[in-house]
């Protein structure tokens, strides 16, 4: 199932063999509920509770292939959601700290790291309109939420040639990409279209489902 979905994500244009050879070695049915186990490695996204969802396998590669991720870049994830995404860009070799609004989701990935043995991946309960300043600059930030606006905070995080993937857009998104030339100096791309749950600002502690 794995091979096929990787075979359906090159058809669609991913090329990037790093990133499909991560997605082809992560199991993405351990991030789902039993009754999606069959269908698991659907180019398609599933919800996991919480009015959230794990992405799409396309949108997750065509995300990743944009971050042109290298070995032990540093890069901030906004949104852990189930978990997935942030292991995709672990098996790729970089350093990742990822932050989630939502407690349930959040403890949810924090287990998913120890069963799938990602202990170098830092996940932190955090408004992710903030960032996370004291590990800051990264290398890389991934926003996978629907932003309405670019929060100021993520582009300050950013190292100098570092570079921010975020969709925009409120019904549809528009995936951008921003790289920082220099302090206050960036430089945006607007790339395809897409659609993501919104990004959504404070923080939700725990409320069983």
């Amino acid at each position: 199932m794995r091979r096929k979905l990787i075979e359906q994500l090159r058809k669609k244009g991913i090329e990037n063999e790093p990133v499909l050879e991560a997605i082809g070695d992560i199991p993405r049915h351990f991030f789902l509920d039993k009754a999606f186990e069959e269908t698991a490695y659907e180019d398609r996204a599933f919800p996991i509770g919480q009015e959230q969802t794990i992405s799409q396998p396309y949108t997750v590669a065509y995300q990743t292939s944009l971050l042109d991720i290298k070995k032990r870049d540093t890069v901030l994830e906004i949104g852990t959601g189930s978990g997935y995404q942030a292991c995709v860009l672990a098996e790729m070799g970089a350093r990742v700290f990822t932050v989630e609004r939502n407690e349930h989701l959040h403890l949810f990935a924090k287990k998913m790291f120890d069963i799938l043995e990602y202990p170098r991946i830092r996940a932190y309960l955090r408004d992710g309109y903030k960032g996370l300043g004291e590990f800051a600059p990264f290398d890389r930030i991934l926003v996978t939420a629907a932003a309405p606006y670019i929060p100021d905070a993520l582009l300050k995080q950013l190292k100098p040639g570092g570079m921010l993937i975020i969709p925009v857009g409120k019904n549809q998104q528009t995936m951008t990409r921003i790289t920082k030339v220099k302090e206050k100096e960036f430089i945006h791309e607007e790339l395809d279209k897409f659609r993501f749950v919104p990004f959504l600002k404070g923080i939700k502690k725990y409320a069983a489902e």
